[in-house]
């Protein structure tokens, strides 16, 4: 049989059989035999290295450390530690057949086949039931501890190993019939290149993603095999003491490593990509070109990184979303994951370069990010990546100048820049989809809706994706799917939709939303994160109780209304006239009832089949003026096609329809 799931070392030392075509075969103690290979490997002085991979695996991280990972706890301390016996016996046999090959080119292509049959047949592995095929260890850019894992047999003719091969030789037929150049590869340091001054005319590169992927780390685990077919001569050329992957002078931002004394936190990363950026500058012709993809979910990387770009001496010419992403990820679940990495294009920024003015740059921004948000709009583009893909025009202007001065004299940064980035396309985003009263409002600004409706809609405009449905219900919503390519997290997550806090925050603060005074009204913060309470949570604020049921039944349509007056001294709507405690706050304050208040406690009287208060409710708001239709049709707009809410929105629209008629 191609694939049987084996539960840990627990059931290791019986015998097992494989089906083969004849009959069941005995398959000896892998044990036994991992036991007699050491002992061989001993006998022989301990020449080489130990076929069984026993360095370290990553001890994981402090505080900072997004990108740090560790199993430590689990007691896999060394990487022949991820493997169960039959496994490490498979790729042991693999590689001994590897290194018999005299020929070198054969022997790297092997090595390359055998570097992805370790990623696939780990004690890190799942079976995926819907497609019939194995989930790799890498599901997502972590160590994730599985508890029922997958093993592969190589003897089977459809077995992966020779899957691996057919792609390989795929390549290998593509490539002859191919008119491309050879190239050479050179490990080399991104600050100090050895290639002559304007002698290139393309840099390409994919630099590191901030403190959001343990590149090193990861690529331990496929070096410690690679080593040991001795294919490939894998050395740290910076540390000959380093045994595993460079790490030393890796740019990234980890605060559990250092550089020669120099912590690795985001100053060390925005100093040093701006070093190798002023090296991509210096080699590059005056009509080159450096490229440079990024995906990055966070204002603090991108930041970072385009601190570098512009201080390194490139002027930022383009920027196009390219969809890289599969939407049925777990982390695009319910989330602002990006579908699409960010390309940037840049050129070498003249030498004489002037001084910009911050005046006449901050009069150029709208009209430059509106005309690219409505191209961006129009060719499918949305939400976060629409967002980071408007910092490419955005900078085009920023980072033509050497620098950019207030009229004082005083030089403009690129975080003060990029929050009045933030703050225009947010202020577009509310244009589109409540109005213009909305994308000047502060604070009880006349005409305009209250403060949270307008962070509910842009906090929905943020979360709309390129190409993929987020969905929300009320149920918990359970992070398992088989067809994710992320190992589950956790057996239930709360439902609704989520953002990066510091994403929310970078919109909101700019328009003068408070997030803290909505939070647990509106919005939940935890954790790094900003989740956009479902309507279903709020039915006890609304109604004092969660029994939505019960209204028509406990209190007439009069006393019902009344709660829902604008500016009543009353405390947050509930029927039974509890009154709510506010952050930090030991009495109970009256808040405002606000539109959205009214719209969602529609909602929920459509959800609950109330139709007396439910009419009664739409008839007042209607008498009262337009906001509550409007925001009504914005909400059905924003919300993700097929989520639950966008379902109860448009049934209540079409309640509205039947009692204006």
């Amino acid at each position: 049989m191609l694939a049987v799931v084996l539960t840990r070392e627990g059931t290791i030392g019986r015998h097992y059989r494989i089906r083969t075509e004849t009959d069941y075969q005995p398959i000896f103690h892998a044990k036994h035999g991992v036991e007699a290979v050491i002992a061989e490997w001993e006998k022989s002085g301990k020449h080489g290295l130990c076929p069984f991979p026993n360095e370290p695996t990553p001890v994981g991280g402090g505080s900072g450390a997004g990108r740090a990972f560790s199993v430590r706890k689990y007691g896999l301390d060394t990487y022949a530690d991820l493997f169960s016996n039959r496994q490490k016996l498979a790729h042991v046999t693999m590689i001994k057949a590897i290194r018999e090959y005299t020929n070198p080119v054969v022997s790297v292509l092997l090595s390359i086949i055998q570097s992805k049959l370790t990623e696939r047949n780990s004690s890190l592995t799942s079976w995926i039931s819907s497609t019939e095929a194995p989930r790799g260890t890498f599901a997502r850019q972590a160590l994730s501890i599985i508890w029922d894992f997958l093993e592969i047999s190589y003897a089977s003719e459809n077995s992966d190993f020779a899957q691996r091969l057919q792609d390989v030789l795929l390549v290998i037929e593509m490539l002859s019939k191919s008119n491309m150049l050879k190239g050479t590869t050179s490990q080399q340091n991104a600050e100090d290149l050895s290639l002559a001054d304007e002698s290139v005319d393309l840099v390409f590169t994919d630099p590191p993603y901030y403190d959001a992927i343990p590149y090193s780390d990861l690529s331990d685990f496929f070096l410690v095999w690679q080593k040991r077919t001795e294919a490939t001569r894998i050395t740290d050329p910076f540390d000959r003491y380093n045994t595993l992957s460079p790490k030393t002078q890796e740019i990234v931002q980890d605060n559990t490593r250092f550089c020669n004394s120099e912590i690795k936190d985001s100053f060390f990363f925005e100093k040093h990509i701006g070093l190798a950026f002023a090296e991509a500058r210096r080699i590059l012709s005056s009509e080159g070109i450096c490229s440079i993809v990024f995906a990055h979910k966070t204002t603090e990387g991108w930041e970072a990184l385009l601190s570098g770009v512009v201080n390194g001496g490139l002027t930022i010419t383009g920027s196009w979303p390219i969809a890289t992403e599969r939407s049925a990820r777990l982390r695009a679940s319910n989330s602002a994951a990006l579908a699409t990495s960010i390309h940037l294009v840049c050129r070498p920024r003249p030498d004489n370069a002037g001084v910009g003015d911050w005046s006449h740059v901050l009069q150029e921004l709208p009209q430059k990010v509106g005309k690219w948000i409505d191209r961006l709009e129009a060719e499918g583009v949305r939400g976060a990546d629409l967002v980071f893909s408007c910092i490419g025009p955005a900078l085009e202007i920023f980072s033509r100048y050497r620098r950019v001065e207030t009229a004082e004299g005083q030089e403009i940064s690129i975080g003060t820049y990029l929050e009045k980035v933030w703050e225009v396309v947010g202020r577009i985003a509310l244009e589109q989809v409540l109005g213009s009263e909305e994308s000047m409002a502060r604070n009880g600004a006349t005409g305009a809706l209250e403060e949270d409706a307008r962070l509910t809609a842009l906090f929905l405009w943020t979360l709309q994706s390129s190409d993929t449905t987020s969905t929300s219900t009320n149920e918990e919503m359970d992070d398992e799917s088989e067809d994710d390519e992320d190992t589950p997290k956790k057996a239930k997550a709360k439902a609704g939709f989520s953002l990066v806090y510091d994403v929310a925050r970078r919109f909101a603060q700019p328009l003068g939303i408070d997030l803290s005074k909505w939070d647990k009204r509106i919005i939940d913060i935890d954790k790094g994160s900003v989740r956009l309470i479902p309507v279903w949570e709020r039915a006890d604020t609304l109604f004092g109780s969660d029994k939505v049921s019960r209204v028509d039944a406990t209190f007439d349509v009069k006393e019902q209304l009344e709660i829902f007056e604008e500016y009543a001294s009353k405390p947050l709507p509930k029927i039974k006239g509890k009154k709510v405690k506010l952050s930090g706050s030991e009495d109970a304050q009256p808040i405002l009832v606000t539109t959205l208040d009214k719209v969602h406690a529609a909602m929920l009287l459509q959800d609950n089949g109330q139709t007396n208060a439910l009419r009664a409710l739409i008839k007042s708001e209607m008498e009262r003026g337009q906001d509550f239709l409007r925001l009504a049709n914005s909400l059905s707009a924003l919300y993700p096609k097929g989520c639950d809410e966008k379902r109860l929105v448009d049934a209540m629209l079409l309640s509205v329809r039947s009692i204006t008629k």
